[in-house]
């Protein structure tokens, strides 16, 4: 499949106005996605659990206008409008015009909320992406008649599919990793010679045999730094450009996901922990050994992790870390342990998160239309 397959033919159908609501989740990493080619093309594949409570929901609201020689929108956070989110959704109207070639002819409002911090390192824009990506798809569905442009050749299964891929697609021009929160429970972004559908193009839901011990995990998301990241990821998958490290960590990750797919079939946590917990510290890795380096890691994550590997120690229990780009830790572990690890969580890492705030989630399926 080409990114070809994505543009439409002449529409069938014609709209006035309207309005949709999708609320789309983050998603978190096991192997991490660090680095890009042009046109939000991964240097490696990447896997991740898609969340439930964290997320973005948009409401997109639409109406004919006059002149359709620019793009016209509004973009508000929480009720207030925000002129300085209008640059990046410019960009993003511009990398997918060619796929969506009704968009100079509305004016739009985005209205959008998070249940989370902004710009903290929970993915934000993924989540923000991927619910716009839905929102805009949903206007297609309704100026094609739910009809796929390539359907009749067989490149997708149904409209659904055709629906789902193009929104994956179109939210990873928008930023990498929304394309993994269109669907779950266990995403996969980048092509992997050994995990069949896999594509550069968009998330595909992971296709193989997934142990119990890894249905319904846990992520409990401590904020230990809600401000925003002073680095951004897009300055940072830049710097993997030139990096004396970039192949091996490419390499690295290929590697680590092939070994994934025994451990989601044979159900080993311990394996499990080894991979993703190398993984969170491998990216940051790379952050500290680019040039210029930078560290986004604070005191409080490093006391956070060295707390978490002396509970797993004295306990037994497989609680894990993962971290995406920024201090906040995503503490993981198996549903039946929840009770004892929240506890532990209450006890002795609340302490570290900014003001005593941290997020319960749980492993979710995707977006959702309101």
């Amino acid at each position: 499949m080409t990114e070809q397959n994505f543009i439409p033919k002449a529409y069938s159908e014609s709209i006035e106005k309207g309005q949709f609501t999708w609320s789309s989740p983050s998603n978190i990493a096991l192997v991490k996605y660090w680095g890009k080619k042009d046109n939000q093309i991964p240097q490696n594949p990447s896997i991740s659990f898609t969340l439930d409570n964290c997320k973005t929901t948009t409401t997109l609201r639409f109406s004919k206008k006059e002149n359709q020689d620019n793009f016209s929108f509004d973009v508000f956070l929480d009720g207030d409008k925000k002129d300085d989110f209008k640059p990046k959704i410019e960009t993003f109207f511009k990398r997918i015009e060619v796929y969506l070639p009704f968009l100079k002819e509305y004016h739009f409002t985005i209205e959008t909320s998070n249940t989370f911090p902004h710009s903290s390192g929970i993915a934000s824009s993924a989540s923000g992406m991927s619910a716009l990506a839905m929102c805009l798809m949903s206007v297609e569905k309704q100026l094609s008649n739910a009809v796929a442009p390539s359907e009749e050749e067989g490149s997708f299964e149904s409209y659904d599919d055709y629906f789902n891929k193009k929104a994956s697609f179109l939210a990873r021009l928008g930023s990498g990793s929304a394309c993994r929160s269109i669907e779950g429970d266990l995403i996969v972004w980048g092509e992997h010679r050994e995990i069949k559908g896999s594509s550069d193009l968009f998330g595909t839901k992971y296709p193989y045999k997934v142990h119990e011990n890894f249905k319904n995990y846990q992520d409990t998301i401590l904020l230990v730094d809600k401000g925003e990241k002073r680095v951004s990821s897009t300055v940072g998958h830049n710097l993997m450009h030139n990096h004396p490290f970039a192949e091996q960590r490419f390499k690295q990750a290929n590697e680590n996901l092939y070994k994934l797919i025994e451990i989601f079939k044979s159900g080993d946590i311990n394996a499990f922990i080894e991979i993703i917990e190398s993984e969170a510290l491998t990216l940051h890795a790379m952050m500290m050994t680019s040039l210029p380096y930078f560290i986004l890691m604070k005191p409080n994550t490093l006391e956070i992790i060295n707390k978490i590997w002396l509970f797993r120690q004295h306990t037994g229990l497989p609680v894990s870390f993962t971290l995406d780009a920024g201090a906040n830790v995503h503490v993981l572990y198996p549903e039946k342990d929840a009770a004892s690890v929240l506890e532990f969580i209450k006890n002795e890492l609340v302490a570290y998160c900014e003001n005593g705030h941290y997020i319960c989630d749980i492993i979710g399926f995707g977006a959702k239309q309101l």
